[in-house]
């Protein structure tokens, strides 16, 4: 476990029109969704994610790596891997891939069971997606600090 460093992540659910953003809390334990970032060009996307990334002191981001269920990259994982070596250009901080398989499916399904609406579903569904991928690796580096 982490304890006293005071570590946040940043988790990133990129997609064409808007990107989920979320953020682990201090103890970097729990996620939580912050944003939706309606993309508007590379520039305004980056300089939205850099005020977060100050805001929050940020040390790691963790982006949704969108893999075929056979494990291949496809056409979107080459669109995140440009986003990515654009990020790694423009920020100085670590950058983690994720496998996102099914993080879209996990996220409407915690809406569902929260009787959201299909209407309100749509606006959260991206902050709910990062939050998902976050977690997810959350867990996996907490089960690894365990062993």
């Amino acid at each position: 476990m982490r304890g006293k460093t005071k570590m946040r992540t940043m988790g990133l659910d990129f997609g064409e029109k808007r990107i989920g953003v979320a953020i682990s809390d201090p103890s970097g334990l729990i996620a939580q969704g912050i944003d939706v970032i309606r993309r508007k060009g590379l520039e305004d996307d980056i300089s939205r994610l850099r005020e977060i990334i100050e805001g929050y002191r940020v040390e790691e981001i963790v982006i949704g790596m969108p893999r075929n269920m056979n494990g291949s990259l496809g056409r979107k994982a080459e669109e995140v891997q440009q986003f990515i070596e654009l990020l790694k250009s423009e920020l100085d901080i670590p950058l983690i891939t994720w496998d996102e398989r099914l993080s879209t499916h996990q996220a409407e399904g915690v809406l569902i069971e929260a009787d959201m609406s299909r209407a309100k579903r749509k606006k959260v569904i991206d902050r709910m997606s990062a939050v998902v991928i976050l977690q997810n690796y959350l867990d996996s580096r907490s089960a690894q600090a365990e062993r």
